[in-house]
């Protein structure tokens, strides 16, 4: 997102720390950089609802966008929790929604996260221009929602890498933060991290089973990560301990344990590995498909995950992100599950 543009947020985005209080995980990974040129007006809230309202009688997760593009906002304040209603009040979610749709006619649903017992959805208007997140809690009510202006980045977007890549891990995974605007892939408005990705595993959707503080509950942890393509090893990072509890993250080593494949030109990079996993040394020569290392939860992460992404140098934080020619004619999008069986 370019710098100076503006979004809304009624309701916090709960963070790792404060959804594991209440024995949930956050549904938002943690930024590697910690970048953001977003001007933002936050409002916390938690889950409640009051035992007069039934399900049945409100705005049902799908109804959002039209209620808001019909000005119905009676009845999407009624959806709003309680210490949601205490920050903010109708006439400020009608001033905002009477601003923010201006213009627009239709919104298209671009992703759904059902994940750890919560509900978040994202709209794009027919332009492309605006976007509309909400986060609803297991009854529907809404617990946050955000409205924002969408950049793009039509040069870079079309620019794919010039080798064909694989999926850097076999089985099923969970695309959570992969896509082409910043509300599916909050790493988009950073040309550093523009077209990175991160993976997680999920069943029933849930990210972990068992303690929540325990990165052994993860289904991704100890995951094999692979080579998506035949390279020479650059630099691999191997000794960073894993987070532990759950949740506590390591700003000061933003990428943990990682490694750098040079694919000619083309860089991959796999951060956030577990501690001792890499199986390769700089210098070594690696086809696809070969095992460098296992899914961890080093650095800047607030649950085990694979951080992928493609670049143009070897430095993850100089370097340009470019868009990854997956093979297959792959597309990953934030709320898919991929599969390298596809």
């Amino acid at each position: 997102m370019k710098k100076g543009a503006t979004k809304y947020i009624y309701g916090t985005a709960m963070t790792a720390k404060s959804a594991l209080a209440a024995g949930s995980l956050a549904l938002l990974l943690a930024a590697c950089s910690g970048e953001n040129s977003a001007v933002t007006t936050n409002i916390g809230a938690v889950q409640t609802m009051s035992p007069t309202e039934t399900t049945n009688q409100l705005l049902r997760p799908d109804d959002l966008p039209k209620a808001l593009l019909d000005g119905k906002y009676k009845e999407i304040y009624a959806r709003f929790n309680q210490p949601l209603k205490d920050a903010v009040s109708e006439a400020d979610l009608e001033k905002t929604g009477e601003e923010f749709t201006n213009g627009i006619h239709t919104f298209e649903k671009s992703s759904t996260i059902q994940l750890n017992g919560y509900d978040r959805r994202i709209w794009v208007s027919d332009e492309g221009n605006k976007g509309l997140l909400g986060m609803f809690d297991s009854d529907g009510v809404i617990t946050s929602i955000q409205v924002q202006e969408l950049t793009s980045s039509p040069e870079t977007d079309s620019k794919l890498s010039k080798h064909k890549y694989a999926l850097p891990f076999e089985g099923d995974w969970f695309v959570f933060w992969g896509g082409e605007n910043v509300l599916v892939n909050y790493h988009y408005e950073l040309e550093i991290q523009r077209y990175a990705y991160d993976f997680i595993q999920t069943k029933d959707h849930f990210s972990y089973k068992g303690d929540p503080l325990k990165n052994e509950s993860y289904y991704a942890f100890g995951k094999e990560i692979i080579a998506p393509a035949d390279g020479t090893i650059l630099s691999v990072v191997n000794d960073i301990l894993d987070n532990a509890p759950v949740g506590v993250m390591n700003p000061n080593e933003p990428a943990g344990n990682n490694v750098v494949i040079d694919h000619g030109g083309e860089y991959s990079h796999l951060a956030h590995l577990k501690k001792g996993s890499a199986t390769v040394n700089p210098g070594d020569k690696v086809k696809k498909g070969d095992v460098i290392g296992l899914t961890g939860n080093s650095g800047n992460s607030s649950e085990p995950h694979l951080h992928f992404q493609l670049s143009d140098g070897p430095d993850l934080f100089t370097a340009r992100s470019i868009n990854v020619k997956w093979e297959n004619a792959m597309k990953p999008t934030q709320g898919e599950t991929i599969s390298s069986a596809n």
